[in-house]
This record gives structure tokens, C-alpha cells and sequence, in this order.
């Protein structure tokens, strides 16, 4: 019988290996499969005794812990739609989100009550949209707010099976391929499909008696469906991660034995310094690395120090997430980010949308049921009606079907793994009195990947502005959006048209690293 449900994977392990460990925190506690099982289905019963119903939305505010893993799956168990979404997000990001999503509910951890409850004092001065039920983990809930422990049924009531793997999972903000941030709307078909395409994979990407590094934010769905997925699908144990701190998170994959150890590309410029190096990633097996490109130069001087392979892939959260992976490519290639999954077409089209021949760039399309039913609320943008969808990234295939990345069709910025849409930065910056034009832009960074820098057009001192521009962004954007150079300027370039020449703006960028600029 097909598996319609994320959900029915634990239900599975904990039927075959009840006893076997399923997550483990850095800071000591441990759930079994069969108890992970226990406790989704507390929670999936729990938010019908609190009137959440099949198709409405359950938002999450947690970091790398096991609240968020039961919660994720108990939210799919009740046929609820989950909303993760960046602890660190700004008030006025999480009113936005809770209304363009319409959340019922709200789970969050202390580390963004704060953050949530400001969030609700926005929603309310929008009008017109419900305050959702906050749930409280980790800290005590306020007038109003439940306990997560109180959430959890005494008594499981079965939940009848998922009818329809169409229908809707999850809702993951995006920057899609143009305009402002919205939500990917992701099936439960699509995200059984790319658990099952990357389990495909030869050699496989993990084992059942794996420990998987669960370091990546569980939000993104790198972590949600890369990770937490594959080790659903192989009931590996994953180790849950709560920030990103270089050595302490070394001292867990010794400690833990982690044998796999899926990254970001920033990671590496933290641990390459390491004289241990070696010594410390001793238990690995294999490093996985997606979310932003990585220079083949660092993956060859990691794997000179370590002896491990490093596989890197493509991917996005239209597509559940991964596409391509390396090991997927017939032979180890520079610049490559590998070949297809199985079960995944690419193909490549020109500006009149011709299909490319022979290994010229173009811009990469899609194929395969991990695609996305188009962004929320009316399924826009999404697949043709043959399944193709435009990824807005450009790039060229071999002759063994191997993917090269070239360029981005979308002005992203991609800093840690996450992306920054320009337009989102630019809207709030034009906020600020004063200032009567902005343009944002990547520029390259050695910890980041990719950082913001904003030109800005505005009258009065360059100083004042500078620190207007700053405090604005720290009370409307998530860190990594916000700007780390804000330069003031007189004018922006602009075509005959009036759009701003980014490419220009890059080319300054560019000279001032290369020392030419002060």
C-alpha cells in the first residue's frame, strides 16, 4: 500500500525498532521510535481537542529540538498544514506570515516568545485578522497562551488516514523566482517523493545505523526535508543542533560519533583553520553540502586534510528540496553540483523558451512529483501543464548530464544558505524618513557566503541616515536579511528606463574587494 503520509514513517519505525534511538539533543534528552510515535500522536490529537481541523494552519516558532520535531509531525499526523518559520525573524516578518497564512495556532519556543507576542500587537493594529492561539514550549505561558504540555492528549484518538498525498503539507516562505517572499505550498506527495528520490541515490546518502548532524535549521527545508526526512525514511538517529557555534559543534560529531554531516557552505571556512581537524571529524563518513554553491578549492583542501567526500547538490524549496546531487554524477567534476536524482528531469531553455541544445547555458527547468503545487493561497506560478517548472537559475549540462551553475535569473542574495530577496530589504529601507531610494545587493563574504549592502538615496548627513537605516532594518528584518554596509549615495544608476543598474553596483562591489575602492 502507498505511504500517503510523512507521519506513517514513524508510526512504521516504531512498529519495527521501538526501542532503536530517534533524536538525541546536544544537551542530553532522548526520544525512542516508539516514544517519538507516542507523543505525535498526543499533539495531532491535541490540536483537534483544541479546535484546529484538516487544512488550516499551524505555525512553528522552535529551534533544533524535539518540540519542533513533534510538533511537524504531529501537525501532518492531524492533516493541519504546517508554517515553519525563522526564530529569528522580525515582528513585523511573523505578522506578516501569520496573516498572508491565515495561522490558527502558534508553537514557539522562549527564544521567540518575545518576538511572537510583539508580533500579535502588529496583527492586531492591521485589523481584520484573528489572533492565533499561542503555545508555549520551554518557558511559562502568559494570559491567554497554553502550555505545549497541556496541548498533548491524555487519551489518542486515531486519526484516519490521509486520503488524498495531495494534499497540502506544508506552506515554506520563499523568495520563488521574482517579487516579494511567499509560501511554496508543498504536498505530502511532493515530500515523499524527494525523501524517496534522495533514498534512490547510490551509494546512499544514509543508513539506517547512521547519526546524522541535525545543525541545519529545521525551518529550512534543507533540514525539514533533507534531513529530518532521510532519517524518518532510514531511521537513522539525528542528533538536533540548536545554534551553529564551530567548535562546540565539532565536539558533538566526536562525542555523538556522527557519520553523516549535512552543512551549509559557511561551515567549512569555520573548521578548515582547525589543526584537528582530522582527529575531530574522525566518526564522519561523508559531508553533504547544499543550499549555496561551494568554490571547489575549499571542497578540495577539506578533503585533502579529512580524507572525507564531500557531495554537493542543488536544490530548492520548490523542489522538496534536492535536485541534483554529486553523487548522482558519473565522475568527480569541478564546479559540477552533480546529476540529476532519480526520477528528476532537468532540462534547459532559452529567453523564448526553446529547449537548449548541446551545452550551452540556459535557464534550468524542472520535472518530477517533488515539485510544489504552486505558491499559497491559489496554487500561482507553479508547474506548466507538463510539469516543468522555471527555476530562475542559469546554467548549462554536460555531455553525462552533469549540472553546472552559472548565474541566477533572480537578484538573491544567499547569506548562511538562506535567501534574501533585494526587493523585500529595499521596501523596508524606503520606510525610513528621509530616505527616497534604495538598492540592495550581494556582495561576497568569507563567513556568509553572500552578505547585504544597501546603497541609499537620502538628504541630510550620511552618518544619521546610515544609523536611521540600521535601526529600521533591526526592528523589520530577520539578522541575516539586514544590511552589513550601508552606503549613502546622491543617485543610483539607472537605464533610460529608471531601473537601477545592479550591475553596476556589483562592479563596485567587486573593486572595492579587489582594493581598488577605499
Amino acid at each position: 500500500m502507498p505511504r500517503n503520509d510523512i507521519s506513517a514513517l514513524v508510526a512504521e519505525a516504531a512498529a519495527d525498532v521501538p526501542d532503536r534511538q530517534a533524536l538525541v539533543e546536544s544537551g542530553g534528552r532522548t526520544l525512542t521510535w516508539s516514544r517519538l510515535e507516542d507523543e505525535v500522536a498526543r499533539f495531532a490529537t491535541g490540536l483537534g481537542a483544541h479546535g484546529i481541523r484538516a487544512g488550516q494552519r499551524v505555525m512553528i516558532v522552535v529551534s533544533n529540538r524535539i518540540e519542533f520535531v513533534t510538533a511537524y509531525l504531529g501537525v501532518l499526523r492531524a492533516q493541519v498544514v504546517a508554517v515553519p518559520v525563522n526564530p529569528r525573524s522580525a515582528p513585523g516578518e511573523i505578522a506578516r506570515m501569520i496573516a498572508d497564512s491565515g495561522t490558527r495556532l502558534v508553537v514557539v519556543d522562549e527564544t521567540a516568545l518575545d518576538v511572537v507576542r510583539t508580533a500579535l500587537v502588529e496583527l492586531a493594529d492591521m485589523g481584520g485578522v484573528a489572533a492565533p492561539t499561542v503555545v508555549v514550549t520551554g518557558a511559562e505561558p502568559g494570559d491567554g497562551e497554553v502550555a505545549f504540555a497541556d496541548l498533548r492528549a491524555d487519551v489518542v484518538r486515531p486519526v484516519p488516514p490521509l486520503p488524498d498525498p495531495e494534499k497540502l503539507a506544508a506552506l515554506l516562505y520563499t523568495s520563488g523566482t521574482s517579487g516579494r517572499p511567499r509560501a511554496a505550498m508543498l504536498s505530502h506527495r511532493a515530500l515523499l517523493a524527494n525523501i524517496e528520490q534522495v533514498a534512490a541515490v547510490e551509494p546512499p546518502m544514509m543508513h539506517g545505523d547512521d547519526v546524522v548532524l541535525g545543525v541545519l535549521p529545521l525551518f529550512h527545508v534543507y533540514g525539514l526535508n533533507a534531513v529530518l526526512g532521510g532519517v524518518l525514511r532510514h531511521r537513522a538517529r539525528l542528533l538536533l543542533v540548536e545554534q551553529f557555534e564551530p567548535q562546540a559543534v565539532l565536539d558533538l560529531i566526536d562525542d555523538e560519533a556522527c557519520s553523516v554531516v549535512p552543512i551549509a557552505p559557511p561551515v567549512f571556512a569555520h573548521w578548515l583553520p582547525d589543526e584537528h581537524l582530522k582527529e575531530r571529524l574522525g566518526p564522519v563518513r561523508l559531508v553533504l553540502s547544499g543550499s549555496a554553491p561551494l568554490e571547489q578549492q575549499v571542497v578540495e583542501e577539506f578533503m585533502g586534510i579529512t580524507g572525507i567526500p564531500v557531495h554537493q547538490g542543488y536544490g530548492l524549496t520548490e523542489a522538496s528540496p534536492v535536485v541534483t546531487s554529486t553523487l548522482c554524477s558519473q565522475q568527480n567534476q569541478p564546479g559540477s553540483v552533480g546529476a540529476a536524482l532519480p526520477g528528476i528531469e532537468l532540462r534547459l531553455v532559452d529567453e523564448t523558451h526553446h529547449v537548449v541544445e548541446g551545452e550551452d547555458p540556459g535557464e534550468i527547468q524542472v520535472r518530477g512529483d517533488n515539485l510544489f503545487s504552486g505558491y499559497w493561497p491559489d496554487s500561482s506560478d507553479g508547474p506548466d501543464a507538463q510539469g516543468w517548472f522555471g527555476t530562475g537559475d542559469v546554467g548549462f549540462l554536460d555531455a553525462t548530464g552533469d549540472l553546472f551553475l552559472v548565474d541566477r535569473v533572480k537578484e538573491l542574495v544567499i547569506v548562511s544558505g538562506f535567501n534574501v530577496y533585494p526587493t523585500e530589504v529595499e521596501d523596508v529601507l524606503r520606510e525610513v524618513d528621509g530616505v527616497t531610494d534604495a538598492a540592495v545587493i550581494g556582495a561576497p563574504d568569507e563567513e556568509t557566503g553572500e552578505t547585504v549592502v544597501a546603497y541609499v538615496v537620502a538628504d541630510g548627513d550620511p552618518s544619521a541616515v546610515e544609523s536611521a537605516v540600521r535601526a529600521h532594518a533591526d526592528q523589520r528584518l530577520a539578522r541575516f536579511k539586514q544590511p552589513t554596509r550601508v552606503e549613502v549615495v546622491d543617485a543610483l544608476p539607472l537605464t533610460v528606463t529608471g531601473k537601477v543598474q545592479k550591475g553596476r553596483l556589483r562592479g563596485i562591489e567587486r573593486r572595492r574587494i579587489d582594493g581598488l575602492l577605499g
